[in-house]
């Protein structure tokens, strides 16, 4: 047993242990007979995750509107779909177009769970990996807080210039009122369909076609019909060490630099084989070491990896890069974005957006009300 598996918290061993097995359970088309079994014994309290889930969307719809547009990019399945590289895409996006954008998010895993503002040289552990990441890669204000709304507001008392707010995630959080919501799907879709704890979704996929836009990363299929559907692929940029001690290295050579020498890759994050496979296909050779999704990243982790190379995700990075070694470096990506993504947001900001097809919307509209029938 490593250092690591002694001193890592339990709650952390806990998911890594289970992770695994739970994406099984919710994404493979044919998982063990016992899975099976266990998934129909979950079927309770999945029907209990869609009536809480049903009971916060019509809260959230009983909300005033907020003081300043409030752009919401989240999941409806549990774990990374690729939201934060497409906040940070928008963010972007929005500041060219001559908006003046704030980030609001929970701040995950954080020790503080106040509302408070979030800086580029903030601790992660502290503030939460994502808002710190976000700090860092847009430069524009962020503030952080389990209640998003508390977020919300400390954000434009700090800076009453901002004009848009975008919340990386929150899209089932009753509290936080919102203009645009944009949910995220990635190449495993719904998988099979079922809410928490039975699949992976969080809400009842009808609440899909409610949503403002549906954004598709990489090959992914959307698993409802949208009349508003865009597409992004997350493409990986450089290599960056994390001590500063060398230049960074563009993605596609440093293959090369790492040659034969040993390499291990971990990633915390909701879907680490994406990580492991984009390395892979950079030509990089590296052991797979998947952590659980927000896993802390502590010195004796890094002293129990024996290799010459420590590679990890940005958001890895930003919460190990105080005690990081000269091995460790981190995989920059940026989101490359459908344009008519930001045209279409920047327009429905400006209230110029046409109408949603009422067709559509009755569909929706029925759909969402036979997911109520259903859990009744």
């Amino acid at each position: 047993m490593t250092a690591r598996a002694t001193r890592a918290p339990l709650t952390d061993r806990l998911r890594e242990r289970l992770e695994p097995w739970l994406r099984t359970l919710w994404y493979s088309s044919a998982p063990p007979c016992r899975q099976r079994l266990l998934r129909a014994a979950m079927a309770p309290l999945a029907a209990a995750t869609a009536v809480v889930a049903i009971r916060r969307r019509d809260a959230i719809r009983r909300l005033s509107a907020p003081q300043v547009p409030i752009v919401v990019v989240g999941n409806l399945v549990a774990g990374g779909a690729g939201k934060t590289p497409l906040v940070v895409a928008l963010v972007d996006a929005l500041v060219q177009q001559g908006w003046e954008p704030g980030i609001v998010a929970s701040g995950y895993g954080a020790r503080r769970r106040d509302a408070r503002l979030v800086g580029a040289d903030d601790e992660a552990l502290e503030h939460g990996d994502e808002p710190v990441l976000l700090a860092r890669r847009t430069g524009r204000p962020v503030a952080a807080a389990r209640d998003r709304a508390q977020a919300v507001r400390t954000l434009l008392a700090a800076h009453p210039r901002i004009d848009v707010i975008v919340s990386d995630d929150g899209l089932q959080h009753a509290g936080l009122a919102r203009s645009v919501e944009i949910a995220v799907f990635d190449e495993r879709g719904a998988g099979n369909g079922r809410c928490l704890p039975a699949g992976p979704l969080r809400a009842p996929l009808a609440q899909a076609g409610s949503m403002d836009a549906i954004v598709l990363n990489g090959a992914a299929r959307s698993p409802v019909a949208h009349e508003r559907t865009f597409r992004m692929r997350i493409e990986p940029t450089r290599f960056v060490p994390l001590d500063g001690h060398a230049a960074p290295v563009p993605a596609g050579e440093f293959a090369s630099l790492v040659s034969a020498q040993a390499a291990v890759a971990i990633a915390g994050i909701g879907a680490p084989q994406r990580f492991f496979d984009t390395l892979h296909a950079l030509g990089v050779a590296a052991r797979a070491q998947a952590l659980a999704d927000h896993a802390a990243i502590d010195p004796e982790l890094l002293e129990s990896i024996s290799a010459r190379w420590i590679l990890m995700t940005e958001k890895d990075a930003v919460k190990c890069a105080a005690w990081a070694d000269s091995r460790c470096w981190f995989l920059e990506v940026r989101a490359i974005v459908e344009p008519g993504l930001a045209h279409w947001l920047n327009e429905t900001l400006h209230g110029r957006t046409p109408a949603r097809d009422p067709r559509l919307s009755a569909v929706q509209g029925a759909a969402e009300a036979a997911a109520r029938r259903t859990i009744r």
